[in-house]
């Protein structure tokens, strides 16, 4: 039987806080305790705001920590081709459409929608996308992207949906209702979500299931604010014939007002803590047991 594999896959776009800690402990432990891999994998699609001083503090952080990892450390910005593939491959089958709206557009679709009561939000709280352009016909789409008009990649929830069915996962942590066991995926709450755009051909919900089954991941273990995320990456897995992990979702590192650890929280940082003479233990006992 082949070996787990777990994974801890941050983006280097700040630096790594207690709630990092916590994760990359809790998946390089059970990696230890299960005989199996652990991988480090940076997700640094957004270019804009991933640093390359960001990504060489994580390798730091998580070896001051006690971590190791396998090498080579799979980059993102290294791999845009998988994805290309995987878009182009969903536009072939029509589960997939371009929307031309900017992002101010979109937020004054939604101004007026919510005029007349209120307009539906994801899981994360962020509007469900209001446009038409899913009603565009195929020479206006192709004639707007041959005048160089920026765009984004949308799924078709409601066609993917339809074609996948029933879908679901068995969570072996704890969602953050005390979900538990046998979970239904409910990916038409977030709507028409983005899957890549003109200048960036993947997005977050796209490359992490791509990566996943790519690096063989058994295990995905990560935070609860990503619970609902998986209603969509597993319609994604079942689109793309891509290999369901089992999944655990974990408690998450709240500050004294109990909000969510940010990693412009510096009283958090791992660096700033580590500089007033914390050791690795002292982190392990910050972040409590899992």
């Amino acid at each position: 039987m082949p070996p787990s594999v777990f994974r801890f896959a941050p983006s280097p776009n700040g630096y790594l806080h207690l709630g990092h800690a916590y994760s990359a402990l809790l998946n390089f432990d059970l990696a230890r305790r299960a005989g199996g891999r652990f991988l480090l994998r940076i997700e640094d699609i957004d270019a804009t705001r991933c640093r390359p001083e960001f990504e060489a503090a994580i390798y730091q952080d998580l070896a001051w920590l006690g971590i190791t990892w396998e090498t080579p450390v799979r980059r993102q910005s290294e791999h845009f081709s998988s994805y290309r593939d995987a878009v182009e491959r969903l536009a072939a089958e029509g589960l997939i459409y371009p929307s031309f709206e900017s992002r101010a557009e979109i937020a004054r679709l939604v101004a007026q929608r919510e005029t007349k009561g209120t307009w539906p939000r994801d899981p994360d709280g962020a509007p469900l996308y209001p446009g038409t352009a899913k009603s565009l016909s195929i020479d206006e789409r192709a004639r707007l992207i041959a005048e160089g008009v920026p765009y984004a990649w949308r799924l078709d929830m409601a066609a993917a949906w339809a074609r996948a069915g029933e879908l679901g996962w068995t969570e072996h942590g704890e969602g953050p209702d005390g979900e538990r066991g046998a979970v239904t995926a409910l990916p038409g709450a977030w709507g028409d979500v983005v899957l890549a755009r003109k200048e960036i051909p993947t997005s977050y919900h796209l490359s992490v299931v791509i990566d996943d089954a790519l690096q063989g991941v058994t295990d995905v273990v990560r935070g609860q604010d990503l619970f609902w995320s998986t209603s969509v990456h597993r319609l994604l897995q079942d689109l793309l014939g891509l290999p369901q992990p089992g999944y655990r979702h974990h408690r998450l590192i709240r500050d004294a007002g109990g909000q969510k650890l940010s990693k412009s929280t510096a009283a958090t940082g791992l660096r700033e803590l580590r500089a007033q003479g914390a050791t690795p233990a002292d982190i392990r006992d910050l972040v409590g047991p899992p």
